[in-house]
């Protein structure tokens, strides 16, 4: 049971258009944690590192359902190295809400409430990160979660498509795979999925295309 005593630390909470996975384009309410262990090459939330403010779990709620939608996305940085994200997820889902969680895939997944979307990131050699990904989270994977590949090059493409197959991941929930901002091509990208039929879905970050980099959007 979440506790309304739980504390966060909190670098922003706004409204945008979800940018990514299978929500794109849906209004959703971002809840960014502050903190991150990883320090991927082509992070663009470096700003949520440090800094932020503590906020209790019922002030973090208030601000979420200030917004006009039952879309919610818990992100960061890394969400799940704040011990209280757990019982912030939980409290949004009492409330009826739809909540995803964007994470690292470098720390447990199997604490997550149930109720939640997990959207899992698997890093890549080009992130420079990828000794630290928790390969035993792929097993826990279900048709309500979705994994994400950020690939930086065909090198990043090749090997994401092997960790594909190794892992049987397309059988376990919806696979995304896309280029990392300012380093590959969007249409590179594609024309490499479309080769290869692979079974995943290529994305761009929506909010970029409509924002450019811009805090809070």
């Amino acid at each position: 049971m979440s506790s309304p005593e739980s504390r966060l630390r909190v670098t922003e909470i706004f409204l945008s258009l979800q940018g990514e996975a299978s929500r794109v384009g849906l209004p959703t309410v971002f809840v960014r944690l502050t903190g991150c262990p990883l320090r991927c090459g082509y992070c663009d939330t470096d700003y949520a590192f440090q800094g932020g403010e503590w906020l209790s779990l019922g002030e973090v709620v208030d601000r979420v359902r200030s917004h006009p939608t039952r879309h919610v996305t818990v992100t960061g940085g890394e969400p799940l190295a704040q011990k209280a994200c757990q019982d912030l997820l939980g409290a949004l889902c009492d409330l009826g809400m739809d909540v995803s969680l964007e994470t690292s895939g470098a720390l447990d997944i199997s604490v997550v409430d149930r109720r939640v979307a997990r959207i899992v990131d698997v890093k890549t050699p080009g992130s420079g990160e990828s000794e630290r990904n928790l390969w035993p989270n792929l097993a826990l994977l279900t048709p309500r979660d979705e994994v994400k590949f950020v690939l930086t090059g065909e090198s990043d493409y090749l090997w994401a498509r092997v960790i594909l197959t190794k892992y049987a991941i397309p059988s376990r929930c919806p696979v995304l795979f896309s280029p990392a901002w300012g380093s590959l091509e969007p249409t590179r990208l594609a024309e490499w999925v479309l080769r290869d039929g692979l079974p995943v879905r290529m994305q761009v970050q929506l909010h970029k295309l409509l924002w450019r980099e811009a805090r809070g959007r």
